[in-house]
């Protein structure tokens, strides 16, 4: 009797952890051309600060949803299609990397070095470079 209870007990635990892993694998994308911004932030400023504090910088910025505005240091797109945009930090050492998103539909995917551009997306951290995923452009 005892070894039953605790095999209906692993099942049951087996289930609940497959459910609850169904439903976070199948979570939809957050919107963040429709999201509200949490921060605007220049990407000079935003690199100086982590650059700076990078455990202070992480609480203000990581993971949420952040404006950061700037010029286009280049622009690329890998052999998957994924554009990533680096603006210019004012340093030789980094710069602020944003990736745009695959989920978004984007008014465009072209852009020129020097150009001024505001991307909306979540950072992610420092890892040499500040980096931004899903971003989408803001007007």
């Amino acid at each position: 009797m005892k070894k039953q209870t605790i095999l209906y007990i692993l099942l049951a635990a087996v289930l609940v952890g497959g459910i609850v892993g169904y439903q976070l694998w199948n979570k939809p994308h957050q919107d963040l051309a429709a999201a509200k911004t949490d921060v605007a932030v220049d990407a000079t400023a935003l690199y100086n600060e982590y650059n700076t504090d990078e455990n202070a910088a992480n609480a203000k910025y990581l993971d949420k949803v952040v404006a950061v505005t700037g010029k286009v240091k280049d622009a690329s797109k890998d052999a998957d299609g994924a554009v990533k945009v680096n603006l210019d930090a004012g340093s030789e050492m980094g710069v602020v990397a944003c990736e745009l998103s695959p989920f978004a539909k984007h008014a465009r995917t072209e852009f020129q070095p020097g150009e001024q551009v505001t991307f909306k997306g979540k950072c992610t951290g420092l890892n040499l470079d500040v980096v931004f995923v899903e971003c989408v452009e803001s007007k």
